[in-house]
């Protein structure tokens, strides 16, 4: 992913961020989008493809299209609730008709198709419903219509062309799914109320049964000969089982954990396990503190591996596995790392400040940065390369960046740029600032012409010396315009990715990643694309590719001489090129960072589109 002069920074802001905005002059749209609902929600998605719920259905529209994409009436009317979007794929699920819903579709938003509608499938309930990536297919189990005399079943649906491949009728009515299946080698193991099952993917046979039942998930090593089960206790603790790929439970007494699972790890040394107690609002002292607990298991029997966990005192907000043992930070504050037979390798926990926003590797050691403090730590000590630590004052954000033709990082704290020596730490204060509205920086970037800090409605330049080169500053429209933007800007930057989509498509998200290294995050997300046959998915990686169209401009809703409307601003040089004039007081609008693209609701039942390019 090319990134002509714009180095991409890390940042986290606390409240509406709404920073690259859009624009161009007041003019006649390029695109009008008509529907004949009214509209309801609107939703740009990673793929580019703007879809819209809307009292007639639910629609799509494609950058550069005249006509709409696709237009799926077959609900009725679509609200927001129904809408599921599976994350880092082409897929929504739309359903209606409560829990165990009559009426689910999948639609393949990049190409315009229907792909499942349980009532064209025979289905007359559905209990669970679950896209599994990346063999891309869709598994759903229920119950089945008259002419399958209403028999509990399971069924496989190939996502890429929507076909039926299996079908396969449960014995018992009072048979029930309880979790999310699994796929693994030739056949699909299904956790039921009495149960778990192995179909035979090419007999429908049940191969095997195990009697472990209510699994909610499971999860297999990379040979697919050992599956771990989990069941999800009322109380909201967690049990793990484990079995052979041959049905055989391997562990003699399933493994209780505190919490829900949020993390677990299958390692040549052990299963590493993070789970989350939640606050249950008790003030009994024998109520379980709500923290992320750690452990580190036997692989072979379930047993403890560590004679006492790790503290945590909150929750786990970074994980990573190390070549050594295991490094995590706390939301809380706090940084620590464990060997994997429990040992603690730094010299004692590293006390930091909260809401660590950067865990990263850098050529000297790992940078972390959080609301009130920074350093660079050596990895086998836990030690700090400097003299000490970096300390400012909590700010509402927190934005940073490497400038590397000075070799120094800099960090924004909201009223003042702090420059910080790469080799000795010796911490400067770059320049100090202030934004009007009373805004502090939402974003840094080090470009070819100094240094740019912006939020919603200000632009400043730095000169390297930290001197100023310009403040650009356009008022907000009122607060009303701003409870109606559609939080939908997608650019190069927008790949986070939810920890089951990440988990399924096999990124290693506890990988630790080099500070700034966006480009191999895209590429990561690039080779999963890739990995997955089916035309939507490399359409997707082929967006994943390109450099954003509005790169060089920064988009800001102000208040024109005729309206409300959104300023195109050059970021090296803060010139105004370009205008559009939405007149609306409270505007609702997305933009297309990548394809150059503004859209705008122009009233209940139409879209306008507007090419920032031209």
């Amino acid at each position: 992913m090319k990134h002509l002069l714009t180095t991409i920074v890390f940042c986290t802001f606390f409240a509406f961020n709404s920073n690259h905005l859009m624009a161009q002059k007041a003019e006649a749209p390029n695109f009008t989008y008509n529907f004949d609902g009214k509209i309801d929600f609107m939703k740009l998605t990673d793929s580019g493809v703007l879809v819209v719920a809307n009292g007639d259905g639910f629609a799509g529209i494609k950058p550069g299209q005249t006509n709409l994409h696709f237009n799926f009436k077959d609900y009725g009317k679509v609200k927001q609730e129904e809408l599921d979007f599976i994350p880092m794929s082409p897929y929504v699920i739309v359903s209606q008709g409560g829990v165990f819903s009559s009426k689910k579709s999948v639609i393949d938003f990049v190409s315009g198709k229907k792909l499942f509608a349980t009532e064209e499938n025979g289905w007359k309930l559905t209990y669970t419903f679950n896209i599994i990536l990346p063999q891309n297919k869709l598994v759903v189990s229920g119950q089945r219509k008259a002419a399958d005399q209403y028999a509990m079943a399971v069924g496989v649906y190939d996502l890429a062309t929507g076909a039926e491949e299996k079908l396969f009728k449960l014995k018992g009515a009072a048979t029930m799914v309880t979790g999310r299946p699994l796929m693994v080698g030739d056949g699909l193991i299904v956790p039921t109320s009495k149960s778990l099952m192995h179909i035979d993917s090419k007999t429908g046979n049940v191969t095997w049964e195990a009697k472990v039942d209510d699994i909610t998930w499971m999860t297999a090593d990379t040979t697919g000969k050992e599956i771990y089960a989990f069941e999800e206790k009322p109380g909201g603790d967690t049990k793990i089982h484990k079995i052979s790929n041959t049905g055989q439970v391997l562990w003699k007494e399933a493994q209780k954990v505190k919490g829900r699972v949020s993390n677990f790890q299958i390692l040549p040394q052990g299963l590493a396990v993070v789970s989350d107690v939640a606050d249950t609002g008790s003030k009994s002292v024998f109520a379980a503190a709500a923290e992320s607990k750690i452990g580190f298991m036997s692989a072979s029997n379930g047993e403890d591996l560590w004679e006492k966990a790790p503290k945590t005192k909150g929750y786990v907000q970074h994980f990573y596995v190390m070549e050594d043992g295991i490094l995590f930070g706390i939301r809380q504050g706090g940084i620590n790392k464990i060997s994997f037979d429990g040992k603690t390798l730094f010299k004692k926990p590293l006390k930091t400040g909260e809401n660590i926003h950067t865990m990263a590797l850098t050529p000297k050691g790992m940078i972390y940065i959080t609301d009130t403090d920074a350093d660079i730590i050596n990895l086998s000590t836990g030690e700090s390369i400097w003299s000490k630590p970096i300390k400012y004052k909590k700010a509402k954000s927190v934005c940073s960046t490497f400038d590397k033709n000075n070799k120094r990082y800099l960090i924004s704290t909201g009223e003042e740029m702090l420059a910080i020596d790469e080799n000795s730490g010796d911490i400067s204060t770059l320049s100090t600032f202030k934004f009007e509205e009373k805004e502090v920086p939402t974003s840094l970037q080090a470009r070819d012409g100094g240094l740019l800090l912006s939020s919603d409605q200000n632009m400043m330049m730095l000169n390297f010396d930290g001197s100023k080169k310009f403040h650009e500053y356009h008022r907000s429209p009122g607060k009303s315009a701003f409870g109606s933007i559609v939080m939908g800007v997608v650019g190069v930057a927008s790949m986070a990715v939810a920890t089951s989509a990440a988990y399924e498509a096999g990124m290693n998200k506890n990988a630790i990643g080099q500070y700034n290294d966006r480009g191999q995050q895209a590429k990561n997300i690039q080779d999963n694309f890739s990995a997955i046959a089916s035309a939507s998915f490399s359409e997707m990686s082929k967006r994943f590719k390109a450099t954003a169209a509005t790169e060089n401009a920064q988009f800001i809703l102000t208040k024109l001489e005729d309206g409300v409307g959104l300023v195109k601003v050059d970021k090296d040089s803060g010139n105004k090129h370009k205008e559009i004039v939405l007149k609306d007081k409270k505007p609702e609008y997305v933009v297309d960072e990548i394809a150059g693209v503004l859209y705008y609701r122009a009233n209940d039942r139409s879209i306008y589109g507007y090419d920032l390019m031209k």
